[in-house]
């Protein structure tokens, strides 16, 4: 079995849905992204509670009608190269908000 992966957005962004486009503003560079519509369904899901996997059975696979493990693996790439731009925060464990502690 694989481990889950939980990813949160960045704090250190700032995004706007602009005429159905997500635009977000990296805080590190300055550099503006526009998320399609799967990496945006998946940037409003982000929550750092809710696994990867079950983001994309609930909003990725019903609505874009595509394979589970294909959407997974599609989905893992996308957020490793964001979290590599500062825009998500990517964890084996559940992410909690800024100022929280784990019980």
């Amino acid at each position: 079995m694989t481990k889950k992966r939980y990813v949160a957005r960045s704090s250190q962004i700032a995004a706007r849905n602009l005429g159905g486009e997500m635009m977000i503003m990296s805080a590190q560079d300055s550099t503006l992204y526009t998320l399609n519509d799967v990496a945006t369904a998946i940037w409003e899901a982000a929550d750092g509670s809710t696994a990867l996997d079950e983001i994309v059975e609930r909003r990725i696979c019903p609505v874009f009608e595509i394979e589970p493990g294909v959407a997974l693996q599609d989905a893992e790439a996308l957020v490793e190269e964001l979290a590599g731009h500062g825009l998500f925060m990517l964890s084996d464990e559940p992410i909690l908000p800024s100022g929280q502690e784990s019980k």
